[in-house]
């Protein structure tokens, strides 16, 4: 074949890409292609995608490739980009959301009414989403635990290397990055780079112990390796491969897999109940604000929604505990805190957001759909000294632990903490 065009999406690296290894193993030139939504808000993703961007393109150029950057729809700049360059195929990675099928669905007819081949490949999960049905019947698991049995004795497909040369047509425009406009708090670096030496420091120092500490709200002894997962930084298959000995680490990997299945088979999981349970929602938008600000007058919620909007991102417990304070405390619907967190989180993917939230709504794939969550056991249990409390409410410094974790009887007007919305007794 002469030429393939690789459109890019949640697949930004070299390592472990089949899309882009069948292509610079079967074709002359390979275009690999990131098309940039000019509407895109500024904030914590966007110099994410920035950066990672920018090390695709190194990586890229020192393979001898280049990226091609265009802006607009993304079909319709595959399509005029292919046109330019005479392509005789699209590769992209499978993925499971309404957004890229529809987009996928678009695609495929472009190619097949310019008489194009399109290719879709797996890599955005470990286990391609469709390939596990349950025995009994059904298109997908909605339990995860039999998911995990049948998910850990699936075969894996091979480990694919990094191809060692990308051939880029000459004279061929690459077209502008996006500028990284990173604000001062920002943690975390994008790219396939860092995301590399983040999974190798982890895996080395920190993954045996993650079933132990993994819940330390102030240790945060999580491996921070979701964002670079979310924009395919990282190989999910790869990650597996070499967590040797981290069990409960690679049970979160199977997590993630569970609602890109459950996704593809309920693609309006962002939108519509996937288990209606007649719960009625409290219609109260000033107690939404306040919770998304963090100012509830419950610290432990509090201190994780200001990291939140601090860092773009929330420990995985503080996850947890905020969400159920929104839908169990304030009874506000579950899609406006999924909305909240899709837009801020740095990992924030269709999947998983909103998988998780309808899990802790009640919702979704919990076979406990009244699970409620105590947030002031929770600060007792999981920061027990108040660390993470004060690390993201200062104004919370001086204030002995015992009004901290008893909030409802702490003075009003500590340097503008607020009272609790809803009574914690």
């Amino acid at each position: 074949m002469e030429t393939v065009v690789v459109l890019l999406n949640r697949d930004l690296r070299v390592h472990d890409h089949p899309a882009l290894a069948a292509a610079c193993a079967g074709a002359r030139r390979v275009v690999p292609l990131f098309v940039v939504d000019p509407a895109m808000p500024p904030g914590h993703r966007t110099a994410f995608l920035a950066e990672s961007l920018a090390d695709l393109r190194r990586s890229l150029r020192e393979r001898g490739g280049e990226l091609a950057i265009r802006w607009g729809d993304p079909v319709a700049e595959t399509m005029r980009l292919a046109g330019e360059v005479s392509a005789q195929a699209v590769h992209v990675s499978d993925d499971v959301s309404a957004l890229a099928r529809r987009r996928q669905r678009r695609l495929a007819g472009e190619c097949e009414r310019n008489r194009m081949e399109f290719l879709t490949f797996p890599g955005v999960t470990i286990v391609p989403p469709g390939a596990l049905k349950p025995s009994g019947g059904g298109d997908h698991y909605r339990v995860f635990t039999p998911y995990w049995r049948a998910w850990s004795e699936h075969t894996r497909r091979r480990v694919l290397e990094a191809p060692r040369a990308v051939p880029f047509p000459e004279k061929l425009e690459a077209g502008s990055l996006p500028v990284s406009r990173r604000g001062p708090h920002g943690l975390f670096r994008g790219g396939e780079t860092v995301a590399r030496e983040r999974m190798r420091s982890w895996l080395k120092h920190c993954v045996e112990d993650y079933a132990e500490g993994h819940d330390d709200l102030a240790g945060n002894r999580t491996s921070k390796l979701g964002p670079y997962l979310r924009f395919g930084c990282l190989s999910p298959l790869e990650l597996e491969s070499l967590s040797v000995n981290g069990e409960e680490f690679v049970r979160q990997l199977c997590w993630r897999d569970f609602f890109h299945q459950v996704t593809l088979a309920f693609p309006r999981i962002n939108r519509d109940d996937y288990r209606a349970r007649g719960q009625e929602w409290v219609d109260d938008p000033d107690a939404a604000q306040a919770w998304k600000e963090g100012r509830t007058g419950v610290p432990i919620v509090d201190a994780g929604m200001r990291q939140l909007l601090a860092e773009g991102w929330m420990h995985n417990r503080a996850r947890m505990l905020t969400a159920s304070f929104l839908v169990r405390r304030l009874r506000v619907d579950w899609r406006a805190g999924a909305e909240h967190f899709f837009l801020l989180l740095l990992d924030g993917d269709v999947p998983n957001n909103y998988g998780n939230w309808q899990w802790v709504a009640g919702t979704g794939n919990d076979t406990r759909p009244n699970r409620i969550v105590n947030p002031v056991r929770q600060a007792k249990r999981f920061d027990p000294e108040g660390e993470y409390i004060r690390r993201y409410l200062p104004e919370l410094d001086t204030v002995p632990m015992k009004m901290i974790y008893e909030p409802w009887r702490m003075p009003r007007g500590i340097r503008g903490y607020p009272a609790p919305l809803v009574s914690m007794d």
